[in-house]
């Protein structure tokens, strides 16, 4: 899980240093120390994330533990086997309450955090199938005791607590998951549009040599996805991009009608200064 984390610190890292590259001279400084702020802040982020699922996973192993010496119990002949049966099933369930309130702490602690990624999700995913499997474990000690008229209320109700909590999880997991998926589509989402200086300044898009300075007709732009969506036809052979975007982060081609196709070679870094785009044609 660490090497996980290191690769997502390596991989915001590296991306700060893409953004970097495009600043102008005058502003490195500021950007430089900007950037490391952010990478700071989502570095005690992880490790406070880190921190609390090692806790979930040490939870994990004493609970394994505490189940492997029922297993001995119940298997045995002990005079007070009740008794110590009784005790090992509030030990596993006091350990089991433990675990969920540090698994609901580390989903605070994600809905908190500005990480955002798959490996998160896959994570909490994969403790609430601990969670699961636990249940099961409890369900079949429960059944295996009524064989022997050992009725435990204790375990009625842990077995009814879990049940609640687990259904709760999958819940709040799925909806956090909805969550997730609006914000990568919102932060890959991009509008264009290109037109005569004419067409554009009737949509209030086009001023004085300027664009987007007013109250522009957004319903005149095309809403893209910048993943999937990387060369624009313009359907002219005179252009000029009129927003700014990292000129190395694109290319002008002509087609076979010597009309101008916009390519984006770096999504990430072409949009990164604006979401929208405007082309003057003639």
């Amino acid at each position: 899980m660490r090497k996980l984390f290191t690769i997502l610190i390596c991989a915001l890292l590296l991306a700060s240093c893409q953004e970097r590259k495009t600043e102008p001279v005058v502003q490195k400084d500021s950007v430089r120390d900007s950037l490391q702020q952010i990478i700071d802040s989502k570095d005690r982020e992880i490790n406070d994330m880190m921190a609390t699922m090692n806790e979930i996973q040490e939870g994990f192993r004493m609970i394994s533990a505490a189940e492997g010496k029922m297993s001995i119990i119940k298997d045995g002949e002990s005079a007070n086997k009740t008794e110590l049966i009784r005790d090992g099933i509030r030990d596993i369930s006091e350990l089991m309450d433990h675990n969920r309130e540090l698994i609901a702490k580390l989903r605070q602690q994600m809905r908190e955090s500005s990480v955002r990624g798959d490996q998160f999700k896959a994570t909490i995913e994969t403790m609430i199938q601990q969670l699961e499997d636990k249940d099961s474990l409890l369900h079949r000690f429960q059944a295996e005791l009524q064989q022997k008229d050992i009725h435990i209320a204790e375990l009625d109700q842990t077995v009814s607590n879990l049940n609640s909590n687990i259904a709760s999880l999958k819940e709040e997991s799925e909806i956090k998951s909805e969550t997730i998926s609006s914000q990568e589509k919102l932060i890959n989402t991009a509008w264009y549009a290109f037109g005569t200086k004419k067409e554009l300044e009737k949509q209030n898009i086009y001023e004085k040599g300027r664009v987007l300075q007013s109250n522009f007709n957004k319903s005149f732009f095309t809403k893209i996805d910048i993943r999937i969506e990387k060369e624009i036809k313009l359907y002219s052979k005179s252009v000029k991009i009129m927003t700014a975007h990292p000129a190395n982060s694109y290319q002008l081609i002509q087609d076979t009608n010597k009309q101008w196709v916009l390519r984006i070679n770096n999504p990430q870094n072409f949009w990164s200064t604006s979401k929208y785009l405007v082309v003057l044609v003639k």
